[in-house]
């Protein structure tokens, strides 16, 4: 954009991340005649979270039967391989083995064989050690379900084909552009005779302008930040968590075939390590979960005042942080002590040593919070009343996994802006 630009569009999309772009898609597709326009703040798309995960195309064991989450994943794999078949983009279908490595995790394991047949999870099998063996030569284990239909994609191009697809269809992208103000309009665009149709200004540091009649955010790690310069409520509150990966040094990439993921422990907020193979032939292994103290820190000393000051006065986080002091000192115990990260993964791999390895990338991840400390894993919407709040809608927070979940995602997106605007 450039300096003072000023311009008008029917529907804003603030994010260009991966359920900003698959939205924005969506709904082009289903409005042709509207004009629409996407904001970024960075350079390119899709750089942070879209550009900073595991790569993995889910296939929908691990959600409750039912639920939102389930649904949304199971469909969204459907539609990512069939997004990618017909657009010529990479993916495999290498699959994944939920690993038992002790008794206990036994009955834990059938009841996410149980789940995943109730979500309609296809091709899902429970195997022994010799099953294991098979499939992952080097992987040792008692039992494990084995998912055929779990696949790798690089999710940040599939994203940039979103935004191809969006701009083919007649969208605009403006990228370097911080939302940082949304407010009603104070006069009619220049030149314009239209009077109030587009009441909503949202506008840049640089003082440059967008008008337009309604606006979705889709923010990431600052959806709650964009909800509250429009007069939205401040919660839930994003807490940013680095996920540090290690990498297997590539004489080593014969120890891992496909992802090999731990049997989830019910106890711990997040997932725990796995083997996960990346589209480029390398393997990561990881990732651990610590509070990063910057939004987008992806480095070990990355550091804002403000997004560290903003998290720990947190009632919501002080209180996920009692509930799990244990497992979070661990956890930064092992982000610091590689070993300590390479003894877990050894009860999957004992071959693995600390010499295999080496550190890796890293991702920031959003969690959204409650004030009691709850991570939020559900859509959560918010809009408001008075002027500006009723024609904003915000994506709070998009269910995990949201890459595979994305075009689903974005259809139901399309429908909320449907049922609240009168497009």
């Amino acid at each position: 954009a450039c300096s003072k630009s000023q311009s008008s569009y029917d529907v804003a999309v603030v994010g260009g991340g991966i359920v900003g772009l698959a939205t924005a898609r969506e709904l082009i597709l289903r409005h042709p005649t509207l004009s629409f326009v996407l904001l970024e703040k960075e350079k390119e798309l899709s750089v942070h979270q879209s550009g900073h995960n595991s790569g993995v195309i889910h296939s929908g064991i691990y959600y409750t039967p039912g639920s939102l989450k389930a649904r949304l994943c199971v469909r969204g794999a459907t539609l990512a391989y069939e997004y990618c078949e017909k657009k010529g983009l990479p993916y495999k279908r290498c699959g994944k083995l939920i690993v038992a490595v002790e008794q206990e995790e036994i009955p834990r394991l059938k009841a996410l064989y149980e789940r995943g047949l109730q979500n309609n999870v296809r091709d899902l099998s429970i195997v022994d050690a010799k099953g294991i063996r098979e499939r992952e030569p080097y992987c040792r284990g008692i039992m494990a379900l084995d998912s055929p239909y779990t696949g790798i994609v690089d999710w940040r191009m599939v994203a940039l084909q979103y935004g191809t697809d969006f701009k083919e269809a007649g969208g605009t992208v403006v990228t370097k552009y911080e939302v940082n103000d949304i407010s009603m309009a104070t006069e009619s665009p220049a030149g314009s005779t239209e009077g109030m149709k587009y009441p909503i200004a949202l506008r840049d540091k640089q003082g440059n302008e967008v008008r337009c009649r309604y606006v979705l955010t889709c923010g990431g790690l600052y959806s709650d930040r964009l909800s509250q310069i429009s007069g939205c409520s401040r919660e839930p509150r994003i807490v940013p968590f680095r996920g540090d990966y290690l990498v297997l040094k590539p004489e080593k990439h014969y120890l891992v075939k496909g992802n090999i993921y731990p049997v989830p422990d019910p106890r711990f907020p997040f997932l725990g390590v796995h083997f996960t193979p990346r589209m480029d032939g390398s393997i990561w292994l990881g990732p651990n979960a610590v509070l990063a103290f910057k939004r987008e820190g992806y480095k070990v000393y990355d550091f804002n005042a403000r997004d560290l000051a903003d998290a720990l006065s947190f009632r919501g986080l002080q209180k996920l942080v009692l509930k799990n002091m244990t497992y979070g000192i661990g956890e930064m115990y092992r982000g610091v002590f590689i070993g300590a990260q390479v003894k877990i993964l050894q009860k999957y791999i004992p071959e693995l040593s600390l010499s295999d390895v080496l550190r890796g990338p890293a991702g920031v991840r959003a969690q959204a919070l409650d004030r009691d400390g709850n991570l939020v894993d559900d859509f959560v919407f918010d809009g408001g009343v008075g002027d500006v709040a009723s024609r904003v809608l915000h994506v709070r927070n998009a269910p995990s996994p949201a890459a595979t979940s994305s075009l689903a995602i974005g259809e139901m997106i399309a429908d909320e802006v449907e049922s609240r605007f009168t497009l």
